[in-house]
């Protein structure tokens, strides 16, 4: 039931939107109507707009009472119609799926570079962009998630050199060899100009398609992508296309082509721009003097093959903050281009990680694979779980939950625009606000339904109007509501909020009051609040890239 909308519309004013109404702050109801957006347009402050507001609610089915409190018009609701309503619906989402059918929504996100290690860098934009990839999906939406690999540039004619110098071509390629070997020539082409020289004869050999040196590339991409998977299988990530920057070649002509037939472009010193000094942005750069494209040149291609293919209702780059100008002035120029779906494109930005407080620097070698930290984190779950329930089964499976979850959990914890830092004990406590403190609190939910015999198919709503169930409850309410503005600010972090809220309430409730007891009328309306908490705690932890076992 859309309380909001019942609200507003028990209000019956045009001024007044169901967007309006908010829950209410602890001790003042259940929703609230904040009044002072009005006091302009009525010409009255908003305690007195608030009374009125109040006075023209009748008698109904919904409210129990309404309360001016300064600029607030607080609501509290019929506690055994809420109660009702709310576990009836909680993880009704037809209607909206229903809404979203049709919807199509493009996710770039992880964008790998090719023979560079997966380190804990990535992570931000992989957790981010598969989780909101679910999310969109619960939603009803058509999700595409797409891998934008970094699959061309004078590094591959870096590291082309340094194999042929350096390589060791009778064992298997890994990517840690990979990434010895481009540190070597890093450090190697600076106090050597002319291997740096070699480095862009080799990348040149790649462009012109010379077949040994499109052979060894081509092993680079495939050693990279092997080992990437097992990361991505293991995280529950999954993409619909990998088409990286090599795939748009030759697709970048046309948009160059259309961009000087429409005026849009000048030439600055040999190399072709377009200005963009009128919007606060210096010029947006499409081939360098020497005719090389570039990262923007190739967006746009992929933009417009994006559009043409996927006939997308929205696109979203799950890149880091500091790309901001880059996406600036790719949705710009392709608004001067006149692509009226520019307006969809959305860049999601994201703070930087560190790890244990130390930065990262691929180009030093100072990184840590993302592989090596879920095998720890899985590795110290194991532990964990080993001290708390030796005699659990299947440890090694729920210390793969434990730990997997722990670590996109904290992808997905905190707002995404902050930086973050990993540290394992903060990451795998049982009780503070992370996913071992969820999952837990899940499977004690379970633990409490085998011991109540089951899941009632009936309960007797007015047993779940005491203040702590009554809380539980009006969590539960805004499940749906939570998943949809997750979506809308393409924010994980308001799901991942809302389930420690969830749990802290379900847990304070538990702790109020035993399940199961001697009232078999009291017990099935616990234990039908239980399972409610239950199948949201493991619906919203797999929005999250985690999954909840039932024991732990």
């Amino acid at each position: 039931m859309d309380y909001r909308k019942i609200i507003s519309g028990l209000i019956n004013d045009p001024l007044v939107t169901a967007d309006d109404i908010q829950i209410a702050a602890e001790g003042h109801g259940d929703y609230a109507l904040p009044c002072f957006k009005y006091a302009r347009e009525l010409r009255k402050a908003p305690p007195a707009i608030a009374a009125e507001f109040a006075s023209r609610i009748p008698d109904n089915d919904i409210v129990e009472r309404a309360e001016v409190a300064g600029g607030y018009l607080n609501f509290s609701l019929k506690r055994e119609t809420m109660v009702r309503e709310t576990m009836r619906e909680y993880s009704d989402f037809d209607g909206l799926r229903k809404a979203n059918a049709g919807k199509t929504v493009c996710i770039d996100y992880s964008s790998i570079n090719i023979a560079k290690p997966f380190h804990i860098g990535h992570l931000m934009s992989t957790a981010i962009g598969g989780s909101l990839y679910r999310i969109y999906k619960y939603l009803g939406w058509k999700a595409v998630g797409i891998n934008h690999l970094g699959d061309w540039g004078t590094q591959f004619g870096k590291l082309l050199a340094a194999y042929n110098e350096w390589g060791d071509k009778t064992k298997k390629l890994t990517l840690g060899d990979m990434l010895s070997l481009y540190v070597r020539f890093t450090e190697e082409s600076e106090k050597d100009p002319a291997l740096a020289e070699r480095g862009r004869t080799e990348f040149l050999k790649i462009e012109r398609g010379d077949a040994e040196a499109v052979k060894t590339y081509e092993l680079f991409k495939a050693t990279t992508l092997e080992e990437v998977n097992k990361v991505y299988d293991r995280l529950g990530i999954k993409f619909d296309s990998y088409n990286g920057e090599a795939f748009y070649n030759d697709k970048m002509q046309p948009i160059i082509d259309e961009l000087k037939a429409k005026g849009l472009t000048e030439v600055s010193d040999g190399a072709l721009i377009v200005r963009l000094d009128d919007y606060g942005m210096p010029p947006c750069l499409i081939e360098r003097s020497d005719g090389a494209s570039l990262y923007a040149t190739r967006d746009l291609a992929a933009a417009q093959y994006r559009a043409d293919n996927y006939k997308f209702d929205k696109c979203l780059y799950v890149v880091a903050t500091q790309q901001n100008l880059h996406f600036r002035q790719l949705f710009k120029v392709l608004e001067l281009m006149g692509r009226e779906w520019a307006k969809a494109m959305v860049h999601v930005q994201f703070g930087m990680v560190s790890y244990e407080g130390q930065p990262l620097s691929t180009r030093h070698g100072h990184v840590v694979f993302l592989s090596d930290v879920i095998e720890n984190s899985v590795e110290k779950a194991r532990r964990i779980i080993q001290d708390k329930n030796p005699d659990l089964s299947d440890k090694d499976g729920v210390a793969e939950k434990v730990g997997v979850g722990a670590v996109m959990f904290f992808a997905l914890g905190t707002q995404r625009i902050k930086d973050v830092d990993f540290n394992y004990d903060k990451v795998l406590s049982f009780e503070g606000e992370t996913a071992p403190y969820l999952q837990y609190t899940h499977a004690r939910c379970e633990s409490v339904i085998a011991k109540g015999g089951g899941r009632p198919e009936t309960f007797e709503p007015s047993a779940l109007t005491d203040d702590e169930a009554y809380a539980v409850v009006k969590m539960l309410s805004a499940f749906r509501d939570t998943v949809s503005e997750a979506a809308e600010k393409y924010e994980p972090s308001i799901i991942a909020r809302y389930l420690i809220d969830l749990a802290q309430s379900y847990n304070r409730f538990y702790i109020a009051n035993r399940v199961v007891t001697e009232d078999k009328t009291l017990t099935a309306a616990r234990l039908a609040l239980t399972a409610a908490v239950s199948d949201v705690l493991k619906e919203g932890l797999k929005l999250l890239l985690t999954d909840a076992p039932d024991r732990m």
